[in-house]
């Protein structure tokens, strides 16, 4: 069992997924690869677990994933072009994606569900704590959800999950967490999890978001752990193992995040994240905003 006090610095991020909300265009091109403004959304993650200290980061990919690799890769010849043009400021930017962050990769092979992708990073990730970012979430940079998850690891121990208030009506597209109050505004301490329950078995309105630190107990535990909802290995169900016996991995807190989370894993919620983005830019913010107002007025 690893310490309370042991430093995150490794970073999960399940990409096996085939996206196929979006299909005809992830047909050829990986989910994570669509562009949220001018960058791919699997970027911002990257970058959200750089700035919380996670410098190690482990992609957990599939078949038809090679271009993660390449984006995060060195592109000489592309880097040649923009150098001999001096054009400093693109070129900066083809860099930077190449210097964020140690990267690794692993194949799940079969799409067994979030808890098994995130058993195949148990090689990688060995005896110490670490963090799992879902790519479908991406949580703006002035609301530090993942540092403050390590803050509470490090003063709990255990696991932590990030946990957001959400109509009730909607909680059937979430795991669910029943809670118990803490002395701390923001944490609460996890007694229970259902995955995707109906609204009347919903035990509150706090749904499990795609940010996790977990401790290395949690390995053990999904190599017991049945398939669950949906014929997959549900992480919420270890969870839910760790939640009951604190022994084995917890136990479980949960941070309650109240600040901008932009959701591109469906269609109408990825185009609000864009326009949210979008209009925030300082190099494109005014004038989107601009040709927006009069768009509204004028067309709708």
């Amino acid at each position: 069992m690893t310490t309370s006090r042991t430093r995150i610095t490794k970073a999960v991020i399940p990409a096996a997924g085939l996206g196929t909300r979006f299909l005809p265009a992830t047909k050829a091109t990986p989910k994570e690869m669509l562009p949220v403004v001018d960058k791919p959304a699997i970027q911002y993650v990257v970058e959200e677990a750089v700035t919380a200290g996670l410098s190690d980061v482990l992609m957990v990919t599939g078949r038809n994933k090679r271009p993660l690799e390449d984006h995060f890769d060195r592109n000489y010849e592309l880097e040649q072009v923009l150098r001999d043009k001096g054009d400093a400021t693109k070129l900066a930017r083809v860099e930077e994606s190449s210097a964020l962050a140690t990267m690794h990769y692993v194949r799940q092979g079969d799409p067994k569900g979030l808890g098994h992708a995130v058993l195949c990073a148990a090689p990688h990730v060995g005896d110490q704590p670490f963090a799992v970012l879902l790519g479908d979430d991406l949580i703006d940079p002035r609301d530090p959800l993942l540092s403050r998850m390590t803050q509470v690891r490090q003063e709990h121990g255990g696991s932590v999950i990030a946990l957001m208030e959400v109509p009730p009506e909607s909680i059937h597209l979430y795991g669910c967490a029943a809670v118990a109050p803490t002395g701390e505004e923001d944490v609460v301490r996890v007694s229970g999890l259902i995955e995707k329950p109906a609204v009347d078995e919903a035990p509150s309105n706090l749904a499990v978001i795609g940010r996790y630190v977990l401790d290395p107990g949690v390995f053990e535990v999904l190599r017991k752990t049945e398939p669950g909802r949906g014929g997959e290995i549900q992480l919420t169900d270890a969870l839910q193992t760790l939640a009951d016996d604190p022994g084995m991995g917890g136990p479980v807190h949960g941070v309650v995040f109240r600040g901008r989370r932009y959701d591109t894993g469906d269609r109408g919620d990825y185009l609000r994240a864009i326009v949210r983005l979008a209009c925030e830019r300082e190099d494109l913010g005014p004038d989107f905003r601009d040709w927006l107002r009069g768009y509204v007025t004028e067309e709708m």
